[in-house]
């Protein structure tokens, strides 16, 4: 398949990358508790928030994992300490029987919904479907054949970069392009559940502008909407967050998750972040105009009859700014008054007599 590298590319006839609004990705992960009625909130909580995109996970904790307790099959540290892989996995999968369901609601709605497969039999699943998109997840980042495979669909395809070293994604980009056809986008990601803030290191999306072509974006899981919306200042094009309808409900993936109001407030904020980039722009902007006249200008300070000589007693820069600049003062002090002039006259170089 041909490849065309590119810093933009479309979801659902969206476009997403430079110059466009932040693409804001609501992910759904474990959050439904295993209750599709819930799964079906979410969506409906996503699309009110002014989300673009719901993302599910597709898979299956046999298509993750073995059912195995043994050495390296158990969660020694951190959020899901104590449990074993395929336990996690069984408690926060999305049953493939709902994708057809939550798929419709989020048509129905004109939200967005696509998904993250684990394996070749969940982009089989995800095909039948029409998702318009895939998402690489950061641990699956290294499994080229997965990327392949899920490129050579000819979707766009977002790869999440948590864990990869430098090389790692490289070799992802580089899977992606061979069989894809170009419409990739990075996400830069810290998979720590939740990340400390000051580990986000978001200066690395400003090096993966610069060392790629495609569009970066920014998988967040810091606690609150700060990182995200200091990250469009950096050219993050798209934010993933983790959403919920509520913490207090519990789940695996509750506790780095938004709730509906703080998603209705990343959306707004990211949105305004991006609108205060703007251009580079040294004109005079429209809310400026009618504070011209708090800028300093040159005035008559007192009555200057004609032929008398400015001084620094009858002219003095002062508000408003309706006269010549301060800065020609001194084209003024010791010349002659062309004409009378009263005191609250702006001042104008043809005031000067010519010699």
């Amino acid at each position: 398949m041909s490849t065309v590298h590119s810093d933009t590319i479309k979801i659902d006839g969206r476009p997403i990358g430079r110059g466009n609004p932040p693409y804001i990705i609501a992910e759904l992960s474990g959050n439904h508790n295993g209750n599709i009625e819930r799964a079906l909130a979410l969506i409906d909580a996503a699309h009110a928030s002014g989300a673009d995109a719901v993302k599910l996970q597709t898979y299956t904790a046999d298509t993750l994992t073995i059912d195995y307790d043994g050495p390296g099959f158990q969660i020694s540290e951190g959020l899901w300490k104590g449990r074993s892989l395929y336990e996690l996995y069984q408690e926060a999968h999305t049953p493939w029987d709902w994708h057809e369901r939550l798929f419709s609601r989020a048509r129905k709605l004109g939200i967005t919904m696509f998904s993250s497969p684990f394996d070749v039999t969940a982009i089989d699943l995800l095909e039948e479907l029409e998702t318009p998109a895939y998402k690489i997840a950061s641990f699956e980042a290294i499994d080229i054949p997965l990327i392949e495979r899920t490129a050579a669909t000819g979707k766009p395809l977002i790869i999440s970069t948590g864990m990869a070293t430098l090389e790692e994604i490289e070799e992802a980009l580089a899977a992606a392009r061979r069989t894809g056809t170009g419409e990739i986008a990075l996400l830069h990601c810290v998979s720590g559940y939740p990340t400390p803030i000051e580990e986000s290191n978001l200066h690395t999306i400003n090096d993966l502008r610069n060392r790629f072509d495609v569009v970066i974006g920014l998988s967040d899981h810091t606690s609150g909407i700060t990182v995200p919306i200091a990250s469009i200042a950096l050219g993050a094009s798209i934010i993933e967050k983790h959403f919920t309808l509520s913490r207090d409900d519990g789940g695996p993936d509750a506790k780095f998750s938004l709730e509906p109001d703080e998603l209705t407030s990343l959306c707004k904020e990211c949105k305004n972040a991006w609108l205060a980039l703007g251009n580079v722009n040294y004109a005079r902007k429209n809310s400026e105009q009618t504070n011209a006249i708090f800028r300093r200008s040159l005035y008559v300070v007192e009555d200057i009859a004609k032929g008398e000589l400015f001084n620094a007693n009858n002219i003095r820069s002062i508000r408003p700014g309706h006269g010549v600049a301060p800065k020609y003062l001194p084209e003024f002090i010791g010349k002659t008054a062309r004409t009378s002039l009263k005191k609250g006259t702006p001042l104008a170089i043809d005031h000067i007599k010519q010699e």
